[in-house]
């Protein structure tokens, strides 16, 4: 079992930059992947990043490449999103997300957390 909770989100102008952390509990988190999604409003949840269990490979949506940057250390149990070069188009609740082989599925993921908000203003 891993209990996830996600911090950091908040207001930002565009142009600026966030990083969110997601605190994983339970003895598995390091061999596990980890993944970030957004859902903006009267949108459907969509994938952002995700990350192997060593951190070794890295994936990202093709909006955020190149301005997100997904980490983790498992020496802290966290898993981290720098976000940069933010625009509007980015609000949106923020979730991270665990499980045994990462990808891009939301439905693949079995473990997520209570999500937190990102709101950037023009």
């Amino acid at each position: 079992q891993v209990q996830l909770v996600e911090s950091g989100g908040g207001l930002v102008q565009a142009g600026g930059s966030l990083r969110l952390s997601c605190a994983g509990s339970g003895r598995t988190f390091s061999s596990i992947a980890m993944g970030w999604f957004r859902q903006a409003p009267g949108k459907e949840r969509e994938f952002v990043a995700a990350i192997s269990w060593s951190g070794s490979s890295t994936y990202y949506a093709d909006s955020v490449k190149g301005r997100f940057i997904i980490s983790r250390d498992n020496a802290k149990n966290t898993v981290f999103l720098q976000m940069n070069s933010l625009n509007p188009e980015d609000t949106a609740i923020y979730y991270c997300a665990a499980n045994r082989v990462g990808g891009v599925t939301a439905s693949r993921y079995e473990y997520w957390g209570q999500g937190t908000q990102l709101t950037v203003s023009s």
